[in-house]
């Protein structure tokens, strides 16, 4: 289960193991929580101001102190891996946080890496290194697993990927999906809102992972879009290692956990499959599809027979 208001109390948690949920992953801590909570013990400490329009701490769910205590209280209670969430956009000290997050018990953490740049004359190869830092910083203080939430708007995804992996990341999660803002043309206003995830979302995660699938020594996680269940199986064919639902959950339940992975069981008897191994990456670039055929060449040939039918509808 991804990060969600559901993972963040004790008894949703408690509610998506009983529902068969194989891991959930906590609500995230932030670079901005951590540091305006550390500016306001020490306000010397922001002399440019970056962290100014964020909320102040008190607006949190949590503090960074009682993080770690829902941490603790969520290994107590729960059986299922416990997946902490660090969420920044740029290196610093505020990584060392991971330390601590280890220290109180979880099982793995995932750093969500919004590095959205505001400076039109940055060039694309300084985010990319301000990115391998933040993730080389957290790597350093930690042992438990690290899986990096990645976007999918590199100049070369899979080069990207081969550097996180280099850094010493175990999984990836493809792909990150911002919420983004909305304007109020009556009010004049920008308006935030979250909007759940659609099947569409998921069109993306599943070209990549078909590509990387055997290229790395990764976990690949499929996250966005995952509303059914043949959107799970669609992402384990093209080689999903893991398969993370959230939208699904907040709009049908938790009690949709168990439909799903009934229906999934359903198909694999169907075709006759016992375990998800059998299966698994047969529809990627290493089971036999052209790696083409998740980008360039489906997008010539869907316009081609586009053209084909226009002309000779009948």
């Amino acid at each position: 289960m991804g990060a969600s208001p559901l993972s963040g109390s004790l008894e949703g948690i408690q509610e998506l193991e009983k529902a068969g949920a194989a891991a959930v992953v906590l609500p995230s801590l932030f670079e901005e929580q951590i540091v305006k909570e550390a500016i306001a013990e020490n306000p010397y400490l922001d002399f440019s101001g970056n962290y100014s329009e964020f909320p102040m701490s008190s607006e949190y769910l949590l503090t960074s102190e009682s993080y770690l205590d829902f941490i603790r209280e969520a290994k107590r209670k729960a059986r299922i891996p416990i997946i902490a969430s660090l969420n920044g956009r740029s290196p610093g000290w505020w990584c060392r946080y991971a330390k601590q997050i280890e220290e109180a018990g979880a099982d793995g953490i995932e750093l969500n890496i919004y590095p959205f740049p505001l400076d039109i004359n940055q060039p694309s190869d300084s985010i990319e290194m301000d990115t391998l830092e933040i993730v080389r910083l957290v790597r350093k203080e930690i042992q438990i697993p690290l899986g990096v939430k990645i976007y999918p708007y590199y100049t070369n995804v899979g080069n990207m990927a081969q550097r996180f992996q280099a850094a010493g990341v175990n999984g990836l999660a493809l792909f990150n999906r911002f919420l983004q803002p909305d304007i109020d043309v009556e009010n004049f206003e920008i308006k935030r809102g979250i909007q759940l995830g659609t099947s569409r979302d998921n069109r993306l995660a599943l070209s990549w992972i078909a590509f990387l699938y055997n290229r790395l020594k990764l976990d690949l996680a499929a996250t966005g879009g995952v509303m059914e269940a043949v959107d799970a199986i669609r992402l384990i064919l093209a080689g999903a290692s893991v398969v993370m639902v959230c939208s699904a959950i907040l709009e049908k339940g938790i009690g949709y956990i168990p439909v799903m992975e009934k229906e999934i069981v359903e198909w694999m008897e169907r075709h006759r499959f016992s375990s998800l191994e059998d299966w698994r990456g047969s529809l990627s670039q290493q089971g036999g599809a052209s790696p083409s055929r998740f980008f360039r060449l489906q997008y010539v040939e869907l316009l081609a027979d586009a053209d084909r039918r226009r002309r000779n509808p009948l």
